[in-house]
């Protein structure tokens, strides 16, 4: 049977709950309701999983904190014997609006800190989906805005993208990156679905 990991990035802890750098568990967690299964309490992370039309998907949200999320996602790719071409890492991104997003098959880490440390352990050829956080704090205030929690009216423009977020990795699951980026890409910059 075919494995995927699909890895949420964010930090644990009630405190860091909704914040925008939990955006990556955020959209896990819609995925999960949506799946109706529920993530444990396994080592390096949350975890729950799944089956699709007869690929299993491990869902992971690593307990790590961001600046360590290479170790969580290193060790469920070896524990699973899960090929990188089947990992896709979901992550807050400053540089892209509220709520769009973008899918890359690979590329730098853009100066995330989670992805930084993701690479540093298993290389840049992996698939991510950033999304967007907005940057609309002052000069230097990125720390306090990504840890900083997500207004009811940003949670409102967010929400299409992390039910949006589900269909993303159905099609990676099923489909593959390439297809998935020509399907979903042109949506993330708040184009119409048609």
């Amino acid at each position: 049977m075919d494995k995927f990991l699909i890895c949420g990035l964010g930090n644990p802890g009630a405190e860091y709950a909704e914040t925008r750098h939990n955006t990556g568990y955020m959209v896990l967690d819609a995925f999960a309701k949506a799946s109706n299964i529920v993530f444990e309490d396994k080592r390096y992370g949350y975890v729950a999983e799944t089956s699709l039309k007869g690929r299993k998907i491990i869902l992971l949200k690593p307990t790590t904190y961001m600046n360590l999320s290479g170790n969580a996602v290193r060790y469920w790719l070896n524990k699973e014997n899960i090929d990188q071409q089947h990992l896709l890492v979901i992550s807050d991104d400053v540089a892209l609006p509220l709520g769009q997003f973008r899918l890359k098959a690979s590329g730098s880490n853009g100066g995330h800190n989670g992805l930084g440390h993701i690479q540093q352990l298993i290389g840049q050829q992996y698939a991510r989906l950033r999304v967007g956080i907005g940057n609309d704090y002052p000069q230097g205030g990125q720390i306090d805005w990504v840890l900083g929690k997500y207004s009811e009216d940003d949670l409102k423009v967010l929400q299409p993208t992390l039910d949006l977020g589900t269909d993303i990795i159905k099609s990676f699951v099923l489909a593959g990156i390439d297809i998935t980026m020509n399907q979903f890409n042109k949506l993330g910059k708040g184009g119409s679905k048609d």
